[in-house]
C-alpha cells in the first residue's frame, strides 16, 4: 500500500469518526486541562455510524493535547492560512470545534454573543470543517454580536488538523480554553450552562 493510499484510508477513517460525533446537549465538563475525560460515543451514535472498512480506525482521545499544537487553518473569509503564531498574544484563547449545522452549537454560540461584553478579553476561534459556505453564515444567523469582532475567527480545517491534533470530542460543540501560554485551562464538550462557560472562559 502506497504512503498516498494509507494517508487517504486513515483521513476517511477520521472523517467516519467525526460523522459520528453527537450534537448532543448532555454536556461532559472538566475541571482542569489536566483531569482525565472518558470518551464514550452514545448507543444511538453508534448504531447510527456507517460502517467502515478501514484496516486503521481512529479513536477518541481520553483528553485533549495539554499545549497547543502546530496546526494550519484557512480563515473563511480570506483564505489565508492561520497558525500557531496567528493566536492573540493576550487573553485566553477558546477554541470552538463546531458544526454550523448542529442546533446546540448555534445555541452555544448564541449565548456567547448576548455574553460577549463580559467576555471581550478573549479570542475565540470557531473551527470546523464543514463546508465553507455553510460556515459563512454561522455567526450571522446564530450570534450575530460577533459579527466583525477583532477576537473572533472562522476557521476552515479543511485538513482536519484538530481533530488530528488537538483532540477527538464526543460531542458538538467541543470548547477548548487555553492561557496565552499555550496552556490547557478547561475543556468540555457537549452544551453547558452559560454560567459556567462565562467563569471558565474568564479565568
Amino acid at each position: 500500500m502506497t504512503v498516498r493510499t494509507t494517508s487517504l484510508v486513515m483521513l476517511a477513517g477520521i472523517l467516519l469518526t467525526v460523522g459520528a460525533l453527537s450534537c448532543n446537549n448532555r454536556a461532559k465538563s472538566a475541571n482542569s486541562g489536566v483531569e482525565s475525560q472518558s470518551a464514550n460515543v452514545d448507543a444511538e451514535q453508534s448504531a447510527t455510524a456507517p460502517p467502515t472498512a478501514a484496516p486503521q480506525q481512529v479513536t477518541q482521545s481520553p483528553q485533549p493535547t495539554a499545549v497547543i499544537p502546530d496546526f494550519t487553518f484557512y480563515i473563511l473569509r480570506s483564505g489565508i492560512q492561520f497558525t500557531k503564531a496567528d493566536l492573540a498574544k493576550k487573553g485566553n484563547l477558546v477554541f470552538i470545534l463546531f458544526d454550523p449545522t448542529c442546533g446546540h452549537c448555534q445555541h452555544e454560540a448564541g449565548h456567547l454573543g448576548k455574553h460577549y461584553d463580559e467576555l471581550k478579553d478573549a479570542n475565540f476561534y470557531f473551527v470546523s470543517m464543514n463546508d465553507p459556505a455553510l460556515m459563512s453564515t454561522f455567526l450571522e444567523a446564530h450570534a450575530k454580536p460577533l459579527v466583525g469582532k477583532a477576537n473572533v475567527e472562522l476557521l476552515y480545517d479543511k485538513n482536519a488538523d484538530f481533530i488530528n491534533k488537538f483532540h477527538i470530542p464526543s460531542q458538538y460543540p467541543a470548547v477548548y480554553v487555553y492561557g496565552n501560554d499555550g496552556q490547557l485551562k478547561e475543556y468540555w464538550d457537549g452544551e453547558r450552562d452559560i454560567a459556567e462557560v462565562v467563569a471558565a472562559i474568564r479565568k
